[in-house]
């Protein structure tokens, strides 16, 4: 059973060439956007599944609409700190490359619409950190960094 809350991608007005949308998310108190045309849904994780020898950022498998789907963990993902216990329950029902996935975050935010002429370039003090980023975006209240989906969603086998 799970408790979910469909994601509304409605046009609450139309998108100029320039523009695009994405929807935010915080984990750690650090906010990030996700391009909103992944999002399938937001919901709260009741029963999961774990997987025995997965990567420590994979909390285990989830019942999504009668569809199983890898729940990961973007804090884990972020500090790649296997000690660290989850402790949200809230998760995005995601699609990337033609599989569907569970991104669990601390919380949900809202779908913003984003200009071409906030995007700045990625800063070179992240370092490692910037291959998880796609793009960096001025706004008047904060610098939006957005995940790069392949680098979330690609685990090494190494261990």
């Amino acid at each position: 059973m799970i408790r979910e809350q469909a994601v509304n991608h409605g046009h609450v007005g139309a998108l100029k060439p320039q523009q695009s949308r994405c929807f935010t998310v915080v984990s750690e108190g650090r906010t990030f956007g996700l391009p909103v045309e992944s999002i399938q849904t937001v919901f709260e994780m009741v029963a999961l599944t774990p997987v025995p020898l997965a990567p420590c950022e994979i909390l285990g498998l989830v019942n999504l609409r009668g569809k199983i789907v890898t729940a990961i963990s973007l804090r884990r993902r972020l500090r790649d700190d296997p000690t660290r216990s989850e402790t949200s329950n809230l998760a995005i029902g995601m699609e990337h490359r033609g599989e569907s996935f569970a991104l669990v975050v601390d919380e949900v935010g809202d779908v913003i619409t984003l200009d071409a002429g906030t995007q700045i370039p990625v800063p070179s003090h992240l370092g490692v950190e910037g291959i998880k980023i796609s793009a960096v975006h001025r706004l008047e209240s904060l610098i939006l960094p957005l995940l790069d989906l392949d680098w979330v969603f690609t685990f090494s086998r190494e261990t």
